[in-house]
């Protein structure tokens, strides 16, 4: 822990609120109530702040796949099960995935059910999430196709709200607005808009963040994206996390910015351990940080200025014997170019 320096690291950070509010150090029950409070305020900070976190942001790249056909499929009515025949459900193609994987779309028979898979068991072998309706099929032809992928593993909430890629091609819509506007389809081809849905979770208590696309890709897109990572500390190692764990880890936000954090959480301890009016002191004192944080970071962005009305002075300049205005004014309306 530095003693002189600027709040570094999470022992910084927490022994720093543990001070100011005069709590007592050393004892496990204070100081993990103060470890809560940081870690919370970092989460907090990081709400509702649209594209001004430039440290948080992070890009990948997204490649879709086209439509898979190999083969026949054979199923009975009622059953879940789907048998291939000549297929590899269950083999890397060119860009390393799976031909089949969980949440892409079959169409059996030509028909106009989607049916989602729920799991692939092997290369001819996949699971349906729902009970094929239609009648039993024997070696009939089939279409497989995907109109949703995953996202980065670290992946928040996107940096443009307007646009999914770097390349803004495809339009992103809220999640009700693009159910309105958009059907299942089963023609692949080249998508135009696309939302932020979320599955339930696998493996883990997270739920798995998707790109769904109006329509399924009819072959391999590359589609660079940003997007604002959930992984807000690096440990001493190098490894990103969600929070704060050990003394050495620090959070992404810069140096010169990390008091703010103990700012945001000296509210909390002030309101609701010391019951102390001085909470509203320190919370003004956070959003004061935090504006000029945000306005320390919006490079490029358009400032308040002021504009003359200037241009028709400037027309009739150009055109002085036109006749249109009268060469000579009274009181000021030319000193406050009016005319």
């Amino acid at each position: 822990m530095t003693t002189t320096g600027q709040l570094r690291t999470f022992s910084d950070l927490y022994l720093d609120l543990t001070n100011r509010i005069r709590a007592q150090t050393g004892t496990s029950g204070p100081q993990d109530v103060m470890k809560r409070y940081i870690n919370i305020a970092l989460q907090d900070i990081h709400v509702g702040m649209k594209e001004r976190m430039p440290w948080a942001e992070r890009q990948a790249v997204l490649i879709t796949q086209p439509a898979y056909s190999t083969g026949t499929v054979s199923i009975s009515q009622g059953s879940t099960t789907l048998t291939g025949t000549g297929t590899a459900w269950n083999t890397a193609n060119s860009w390393g995935v799976n031909n089949t994987r969980k949440y892409g779309k079959l169409v059996l028979n030509g028909g106009l059910e989607n049916y989602e898979v729920a799991s692939v068991g092997g290369d001819t072998s996949i699971t349906l999430s729902s009970r094929f309706t239609q009648d039993t099929l024997t070696d009939a032809t089939y279409q497989y196709f995907e109109d949703e992928y995953d996202l980065a593993a670290d992946f928040l909430r996107p940096v443009d709200f307007r646009f999914f890629d770097q390349k803004r091609q495809f339009t992103l819509l809220p999640r009700n607005e693009f159910r309105m506007n958009f059907i299942r389809m089963q023609t692949p081809g080249k998508p135009t808009a696309c939302s932020i849905a979320d599955r339930p979770p696998s493996g883990n208590t997270d739920l798995v963040r998707r790109v769904l696309f109006n329509r399924p890709t009819d072959q391999a897109y590359t589609i660079p994206y940003s997007y604002i990572t959930k992984y807000l500390v690096v440990s001493s190692a190098g490894t990103a996390q969600e929070e704060f764990s050990a003394d050495t880890d620090e959070p992404l936000l810069p140096l010169p910015y990390r008091h703010v954090i103990v700012a945001k959480a000296l509210y909390w301890a002030y309101r609701d351990r010391r019951d102390d009016r001085r909470s509203g002191e320190a919370n003004q004192e956070f959003v004061d940080l935090w504006l000029r944080i945000a306005n320390d970071n919006e490079f490029g962005t358009s400032r308040p200025t002021m504009s003359p009305r200037v241009a028709s002075y400037f027309s009739r300049a150009r055109r002085p014997m036109s006749g249109a205005t009268p060469r000579v004014v009274s009181g000021s309306a030319f000193d406050e170019l009016r005319e």
